[in-house]
């Protein structure tokens, strides 16, 4: 099994460190700390030897951070978690904080009305974040001051860094060569009058090298520092124990390799002006550039754009990879409505049949995230992981949420079904058909190039929104083709300020969620692509659409068929009928009768 079950977080354990941690500000001058959940790859998912803030605090959650002062810790938490972290944290010790409301910046200058000298590890911030604090605070009295980590320092059995090997992606999934990927980007440096650009993000690493990882766990990335300069040529800092002599040959004599604890003094060696992105790059790469005199030019991460633009081998990799996950997906749907409503299945015994029947496919890398398997009340917690403390049963009368993913050499899956054990309450029937209509909206939809993803996002809310009801995540995340389930910039979200291209690939997923009850999700992935041409339609305007990669039914017991119009009943329809041809062959006989009856009309 990849998935494990044992509890990650110690509750008990958050004051006596907190108070270790005082201590530790004390003897240094600080008034506070922030103990952010980023390490100095600034990637959403973390090495156990950087997860300072779940250490500290015990909240294990993928976002957010704490803020500890004398008489208060804050720990800053998305919509996401607000369930969550109650249950993951000693209250009594630390206090929830809803942000983004609550801005770190404003929330200190309530605490700290004196002002005050707060630390922090510049390596574990960007140069954006520390500087969109310093604007806020301006005139407060509160200053932010780089340090060196006290946590590491009463951190005592400080998991060792990761030092997974390094594998070759191969050509035919690439697409592209690393040197074409190098000396397309170098060209652009050049033209934009640089003489390098930094790479922190492991994603970018991995991607314009042509090479995976083993790092982090559910994600297969390298952890490395990289310099792109604008010959094309790649210094990569890496520890050297995870190359093999063949993927050593595959970099070539254009990557030199360095140790990690290479890469500061190599930044101050550099000619300016360098790019680094001020949204990604650790703040100390800046302060490296700066002391040494070499000019910085901020600028967006180069590999950001060309890596979520997927070229025609990724796409058709991942259409590959989303029908072998669906036959799989199907299997195991139709193992659940035969079993579940015996009695006896647990949430754990969900989450291990299905992964065993994504291993039967004999292509699974990883799973693409921890499953998520939420039975009734625990289906409201938005990233619920089910350990052995919290392992529920699956009862009649419940809907379940069941959210998961596959790694495959050829691309990355990401789906979620909510499924009903027996008949289910009317309240919960009437939200489950919300939140159909919203995806259906967004699969649906047409819309002209330049377009943002945060110009989409409220489709999908509008059938709950007239319902007075709504969800505290975005509607989408950008997904990696055998690379991170999220990837940016791209983004469904009404925070997100990014056109939506051809080529990039998303996931559509509203959902609904009553805390204490049930909770509610469907998500397919999608694909953007040109607008095919509608008659009558303005013959000068370009347009793009959807194309839809995730090919498995959805629960028609939960949904009330009078509520849909005349174009969602017919969209849901060919959808279904679509899932049948494309995946019944796909499977065994017992799973193809039961798909006879779960894609039939409405």
């Amino acid at each position: 099994m990849f998935q494990t079950f044992e509890s990650e977080t110690r509750p008990d354990q958050g004051p006596p460190r907190l108070a270790e941690l005082r201590a530790e500000l004390a003897k240094a001058g600080l008034d506070g700390f922030i103990v952010p959940r980023a390490d100095a790859h600034q990637g959403e998912y973390v090495a156990p030897a950087d997860q300072r803030l779940g250490w500290l605090t015990g909240f294990t959650g993928s976002a957010g951070f704490a803020i500890v002062l004398p008489a208060v810790a804050g720990v800053f938490i998305d919509g996401r978690y607000r369930t969550q972290v109650k249950e993951e944290v000693d209250l009594a010790a630390y206090t929830p904080v809803h942000w983004p409301e609550t801005k770190p910046a404003d929330w200190l200058k309530a605490q700290l009305p004196d002002g005050g000298r707060v630390g922090f590890d510049p390596w574990l911030h960007t140069a954006k974040e520390i500087g969109d604090m310093e604007v806020t605070l301006r005139g407060s009295g509160i200053t932010l001051s780089p340090e060196e980590n006290p946590v590491d320092r009463i951190w005592t059995d400080r998991p060792a860094a990761p030092a997974g090997p390094v594998s070759i992606q191969p050509l035919e999934f690439a697409g592209e060569t690393a040197a074409s990927k190098c000396a397309r980007l170098a060209a652009e440096l050049r033209s934009a009058g640089q003489t390098a650009a930094i790479l922190t993000l492991p994603d970018s690493i991995s991607w314009i090298l042509n090479i995976r990882g083993s790092d982090i766990e559910r994600n297969p990335v390298v952890q490395a520092f990289a310099i792109l300069h604008d010959t094309g040529k790649v210094t990569l800092f890496i520890a050297q124990e995870k190359l093999s002599d063949e993927v050593r040959a595959h970099l070539g004599a254009d990557v030199t390799i360095r140790p990690p604890l290479a890469f500061a003094p190599a930044l101050r060696t550099l000619h300016g002006p360098v790019r680094v992105d001020p949204a990604t790059a650790p703040l100390q790469v800046t302060r490296e550039l700066t002391e040494a005199g070499i000019a910085c030019a901020p600028g967006a991460d180069p590999c950001l754009m060309p890596k979520a633009r997927k070229n025609p081998a990724e796409i058709e990799g991942m259409r590959t990879a989303h029908l072998r996950d669906a036959a799989a997906m199907v299997e195991f749907l139709a193992w659940f409505d035969a079993e579940a409503p015996k009695g006896g299945l647990t949430e754990i015994d969900v989450v291990e049949k299905l992964e065993g029947f994504r291993r039967a496919t004999n292509a699974l890398k990883e799973i693409s995230f921890e499953t998520i398997c939420g039975a009734g009340p625990h289906g409201a917690v938005i990233h619920y992981r089910v350990t052995r403390d919290t392992n529920r049963p699956v009862r009649s009368g419940e809907i379940v949420v069941i959210d998961s993913g596959g790694q495959y050499q050829d691309g990355t899956t990401d789906i979620t079904r909510t499924v009903s054990v027996g008949p289910v309450n009317a309240e919960a029937k009437a939200a489950f058909t919300r939140v159909l209509q919203g995806m259906i909206a967004v699969s649906r939809l047409r819309w002209p190039k330049g377009v943002t993803g945060g110009h989409l996002d409220s489709v999908a809310r509008y059938p709950l929104w007239l319902a007075g009801q709504d969800y505290d995540h975005g509607t989408g995340h950008g997904v990696g083709c055998y690379l991170s389930v999220h990837e940016g910039p791209q983004r469904l979200s009404r925070v997100s300020d990014v056109p939506l291209e051809p080529g990039m690939i998303l996931s559509n997923e509203p959902g609904y969620y009553r805390e204490g009850a049930f909770g509610i999700r469907i998500e397919n992935l999608v694909l953007v692509r040109e607008a095919p041409e509608v008659p009558g339609g303005d013959a000068h305007r370009n347009m793009l659409s959807f194309e839809t990669l995730t090919w498995v039914p959805i629960d028609r017991r939960l949904i009330d068929a009078g509520a849909l119009s005349a174009g969602e009943r017919n969209w849901l329809d060919g959808y279904h009928a679509w899932v049948f041809d494309l995946i019944s062959p796909r499977v065994s006989d017992d799973a193809r009768a039961w798909l006879v009856a779960a894609t039939a009309p409405l």
